[in-house]
């Protein structure tokens, strides 16, 4: 289940919050690993190290990464046990945190009286990497309606929620650290399993009232952290969660946005067009209604999305969203693009697809704070 290494620490390659990443030999050749200090300590030079290969050898998605298990020679000091929640539990490297929800927590008071998220618009996608294409659309559609822009305090607040379908550490995320850095993100809560964030929850629920009753958020994005566990079915796969977390805002009266997974360019049939993913977490396991966004795009393949978006039309608002603009705010965000390996200009339309339901979020955020809409 699990291929251990032994190697020793080469160099350091770069590092982001929460995360480094460097040069380890293993076995008298050298792979690229990542460690999360807060788990291991700071990995140095000469260091010995324990690394996890297995994702790695078996080609899977990692980022290319062997993941740091720990410095044997030099462990960290014991850490002090700020909190009850457990993640990752019941396995070797499970964590202790303080959620923002358990007694103990200095927003425990709030939480446990918070029911409703006041009509906040909270964008749904299947993918972590619709996330900075999401924020594109909403601070687009904040300049575009006389708001400030992103840089500017008062303009739209937004937080990610994250769910724990992909990696468990947020800080993997390079994404979300950019963003945060450039101010485009206020915040990520990480909820069930995963942890990392700047609040930790123990479910998407309380993730979503915490954003926005203790960060104040404006907007929530709520995806899996970076990577996707898919098996090819219909069912198996790690995105379907999307369906319900449409169930969760609309419970808590927010206003679900629904981001559809839609590309020409993926070489696998079941995801051109909008994917099966999106298909089945909205139309099969979305009870709720949700505006579903579909991107005005050309030609073709436009009308094909518009078509088999029509499939979901029964159980969802069908909003169609000019994309006007919208590339050049893509091209100005200040995290890199990628989507199963390709960039911007490789699947521009799922990029688009994404940046419009972030315009549509960033229009009812306007409307409801009384901003005319463009």
């Amino acid at each position: 289940m699990i291929t251990w290494r032994e190697g020793t620490v080469s160099g350091v390659r770069r590092e982001w919050p929460g995360a480094v990443e460097l040069d380890v030999s293993v076995d008298g050749g050298r792979v690229r690993a990542l460690a999360y200090p807060a788990l291991t300590g700071r990995p140095a030079p000469g260091d010995r190290v324990l690394v996890n290969t297995t994702a790695l050898d078996l080609g899977l998605g990692t980022g290319g990464y062997a993941l740091v298990v720990a410095v044997p020679d030099r462990l960290p000091a014991d850490s002090a046990l700020a909190g009850h929640l457990v993640k990752a539990r019941y396995t070797p490297l499970q964590v202790t945190v303080l959620g923002a929800d358990e007694q103990g927590s200095p927003h425990h008071d709030v939480l446990r009286d918070a029911d409703d998220l006041d009509g906040m618009p909270v964008v749904v996608a299947d993918l972590h990497s619709a996330l900075p294409a999401v924020l594109a659309g909403v601070f687009d559609s904040a300049e575009r309606t006389g708001a400030n822009p992103p840089s500017v305090p008062g303009s739209a607040r937004v937080v990610y929620v994250m769910q724990d379908g992909g990696a468990l550490p947020a800080w993997f995320s390079r994404t979300c650290a950019t963003l945060k850095e450039a101010g485009w993100l206020a915040a990520t809560v990480t909820t069930g399993q995963s942890f990392g964030g700047d609040l930790e929850t123990v479910t998407v629920h309380t993730g979503l009232l915490a954003a926005r009753h203790v960060l104040g958020a404006d907007i929530a994005v709520v995806a899996q952290g970076p990577g996707n566990l898919g098996t090819g079915t219909r069912w198996g796969f790690s995105g379907v969660a999307a369906g319900e977390v449409v169930n969760a805002v609309a419970a808590l009266g927010g206003r679900p946005v629904a981001s559809l997974r839609v590309s020409d360019a993926d070489l696998r049939e079941r995801h051109r067009g909008i994917s099966h993913h999106s298909l089945t977490a909205y139309g099969r396991v979305a009870l709720a209604r949700a505006d579903v966004v579909v991107a005005a795009l050309d030609g073709e393949f436009g009308a094909r999305v518009a078509a088999e978006a029509g499939r979901l039309s029964e159980r969802h608002q069908i909003v169609t969203v000019p994309v006007d603009g919208l590339e050049a705010a893509l091209r100005a965000c200040p995290a890199p693009l990628s989507t199963m390996g390709r960039g911007l200009d490789e699947d521009l339309a799922y990029f688009l697809t994404a940046a419009a339901a972030g315009r549509h979020a960033g229009r009812l955020l306007c409307a409801d704070t009384g901003l005319s809409s463009a």
